[in-house]
């Protein structure tokens, strides 16, 4: 079946970089530039890169209804935060499984971006409304231990945003939200600019020393973090608990969607939760492996790949019950058997925090 390919304002720029274009979440977006992923992740680990996630939703919705919408749409509870900062939340369907995974960017009083997945936006503006501008703005994600001091040469005032901050800003004239937000496991972070200005700030940025970077140095890099990607770790039939990520649930907050599956879970207890596999060799796990530990088949791989930092095969698997780290356990797919160990996340620490973080 044919399926008409959004583009990225930037597209033209990744093709003279001579970036390999992919079909991902119906965009089509870089995948790797010249230098390879491997490269690009290792500059993210050790310096700072740049990625066009433009393909990531953004759905803007104000107005003194918006608040409570989002309450009793999403499973955290903004009340933790307040205007100029962000939230990672859960988008729910009714038996508790994870729709989506979003940030909540709060930029003003009654003003609110809601970012989704790429493939999930049409979903969030049917549960909550508000208005699609995915397409009128790009998004670059500037991460990495040394991602505010090169971007401080472009644009100082973003690069003091802190982490999960928001601001309103102006580059070049051109209004800008600016979020201390990222999926790398690294500092940085994400600047959403109007069209009309996206060419030039990513032409500076490059030009800054800063690396290009693709959706293969994207997921080695997230998969080393332990973050979770949505059809992966998170979607159907998995729910937030499983995923180990109850944090982002408040349970005592009021109604949402999918709590009352998510009661009758934590009553049950999760049926299964995810952990880290760490190979001992270089051989790249890989998803739908299965988990074997003591001759049983306890689960599978939802992620897996090879680790740059590490030098082994790693993968993100959800196993019955809790396996405990430190156990000997193996992942096979047909005759292929990996050895490898249980352990807990992140596999890969961050490089370093900002002292504007608090």
């Amino acid at each position: 079946m044919h399926v008409d390919l959004k583009y990225s304002f930037l597209n033209s720029q990744h093709r003279e970089l001579g970036a390999k274009m992919v079909p991902f979440g119906g965009w089509e977006m870089p995948l790797s530039y010249p230098g390879g992923t491997v490269a690009e992740h290792m500059a993210c680990r050790s310096d700072a890169v740049v990625f066009d996630v433009s393909h990531l939703g953004t759905v803007s919705i104000s107005g003194p209804e918006a608040f409570g919408l989002l309450q009793r749409s999403f499973t955290n509870d903004l009340n933790k935060i307040s205007p100029g900062r962000a939230q990672y939340t859960h988008h729910l369907a009714p038996d508790g499984s994870v729709v989506d995974d979003i940030i909540v960017w709060w930029v003003g009083p009654e003003r609110f971006d809601v970012m989704p997945n790429a493939s999930n936006t049409a979903s969030v503006i049917s549960s909550i409304g508000g208005s699609d501008v995915t397409q009128s703005r790009s998004v670059l994600a500037i991460q990495g231990p040394n991602a505010r001091a090169r971007l401080a040469g472009v644009f100082p005032e973003a690069a003091a945003v802190g982490h999960f901050r928001v601001a309103e800003l102006k580059f070049g004239g051109v209004d800008v939200v600016v979020a201390g937000t990222g999926y790398t496991g690294e500092d940085g972070v994400e600047i959403s600019i109007p069209n009309p200005g996206a060419n030039e700030l990513f032409r500076q940025l490059i030009a800054a020393g800063i690396t290009p970077a693709g959706l293969g140095a994207r997921d080695t890099l997230r998969l080393e973090a332990g973050l979770p990607l949505h059809g992966h770790e998170l979607g159907k039939g998995i729910t937030p608990f499983q995923a180990r990520l109850g944090w982002v649930v408040a349970m005592n907050k009021g109604e949402f969607i999918g709590r009352e599956a998510l009661l009758a879970e934590l009553a049950s207890g999760p049926r299964r939760l995810l952990v880290g596999v760490r190979g001992f060799s270089r051989q790249p796990m890989r998803e739908g492996m299965r988990l074997i530990h003591k001759g049983r088949d306890i689960g599978f791989s939802s992620s897996g790949n090879f680790s740059p930092v590490l030098g082994v095969g790693i993968s993100l698997c959800f196993a019955d019950g809790d396996l405990a780290a430190g156990e000997p356990v193996s992942l096979q797919l047909d005759k292929r058997v990996i050895e490898g160990v249980s352990c807990a996340l992140p596999f890969v620490p961050k490089a370093s925090r900002a002292a504007t973080e608090k």
